[in-house]
């Protein structure tokens, strides 16, 4: 996992908000995949800093969260 700052050549990410996520709860994640990469943001600071994951990564973590649903 990295960590990268808000950059604008990300502009053309496809943005995916969270079915858990509600316009009035804190948790508020959106996800967009590019080649070899998934990133992660808070929903509600989309200038913020971004989370990057590698596609192994990302889907060990979602299949980790499925299962303590």
């Amino acid at each position: 996992m990295k960590i990268k700052p808000f950059a604008d050549g990300d502009a053309e990410l496809e943005w995916i908000k969270s079915s858990y996520s509600t316009g009035e709860g804190p948790q508020c994640v959106e996800v967009a995949a590019a080649s070899g990469v998934v990133h992660v943001r808070d929903s509600k600071d989309r200038q913020g800093p971004r989370l990057t994951f590698a596609p192994a990564e990302w889907s060990a973590f979602v299949t980790y969260a499925a299962d303590q649903v």
